[in-house]
């Protein structure tokens, strides 16, 4: 073994360091709390949502609200830490009955094999609109909108909002029911002008449901102007003229899940400030380049 100017080669191989360590040198580097939020919904509803907190940025700070697909979850806690290292707080709502951790309270009668927008019909066509499962859902999210903007840490004048597809419409509804939100970035929304959904023979995948309910309760379609007038109440192009939120909104024309008409019927009737990512060759898909355009959006906050 060759000789060294250092220590003796025993003792290198040991060696650990005589540079004294900070006390807080662990809390340094770690960018990020991450916890599980609970609140009660509508209905008593234990509702829950992921919150990630960043620990280096001086309070107040900006907040985004993330709102997922259809009978998914808030997902991973990995693909939220990008805005948490840019200094924001980040909640994902898991909504009630679906992929999460969110509970579904029930109370009401009829269909519930498949999905939530004709959850509560047969108690809506009776005279109990307030039973719309979706109705739950949307002050879910506005409630926690309202619970983020209300921590100490958060500046409630910079928050926003995004999410796709059925995050797309939870999007909508948040920022038009709780309209100090800022910002929104829907994606293809979800749950928009049902009756032309219909009309084009699109009741199918996310939309199967409004097929399912007309063959079990109303098979001849004799009350099919009492119900779509009652799913008028939780479909977002009529919440969409309260929204004063400045809004960014990603569309493929090729949607046949969320076909592109459905999507502008509410789009059409904001009159906020707005803007659209047009992808003319792209459905209900990823759309390349879309999440950056939203993480750019959102550093206006």
């Amino acid at each position: 073994m060759p000789l060294t100017f250092d220590f003796p080669w025993e003792k290198l191989v040991t060696y650990q360091g005589t540079n004294p360590r900070p006390s807080d040198h662990d809390a340094y580097w770690e960018f990020a709390e991450c916890f599980h939020m609970y609140f009660t919904g509508v209905g008593g509803a234990r509702v829950h949502a992921k919150l990630l907190r960043p620990k280096q940025v001086a309070a107040p700070h900006p907040a985004l609200l993330m709102f997922h697909g259809y009978t998914g979850n808030s997902g991973d806690w990995n693909d939220k830490l990008g805005y948490v290292a840019r200094g924001c707080t980040v909640a994902a709502l898991d909504c009630r009955g679906q992929g999460g951790l969110s509970e579904d309270v029930g109370d009401v009668t009829g269909n519930t094999h498949r999905g939530h927008i004709i959850r509560g019909m047969n108690d809506a066509l009776n005279g109990h609109p307030e039973k719309l499962l979706f109705r739950q859902i949307f002050l879910d999210t506005a409630q926690m909108a309202k619970i983020v903007m209300e921590m100490p840490d958060v500046d409630a004048g910079r928050v926003g909002a995004t999410g796709g597809s059925q995050g797309g419409a939870l999007t909508v509804a948040c920022v038009a029911l709780e309209p100090r939100v800022q910002r929104a970035a829907p994606i293809f929304p979800f749950l928009s002008d049902y009756q032309r959904v219909w009309s084009m023979d699109q009741a199918k995948d996310a939309y199967q449901e409004l097929k399912d309910y007309f063959r079990l309760f109303d098979p001849r379609h004799e009350r099919e102007a009492e119900i779509f007038t009652n799913l008028g109440y939780v479909d977002i192009q009529f919440l969409a003229p309260r929204i004063k939120a400045e809004m960014l909104w990603g569309i493929g024309l090729m949607d046949t899940i969320c076909p592109p008409s459905s999507q502008f019927a509410a789009y059409n009737k904001i009159t906020a400030p707005k803007t659209q990512a047009i992808y003319p060759d792209f459905g209900h898909e990823n759309l390349p380049g879309m999440q950056d355009k939203i993480y750019q959006f959102m550093l206006g906050l």
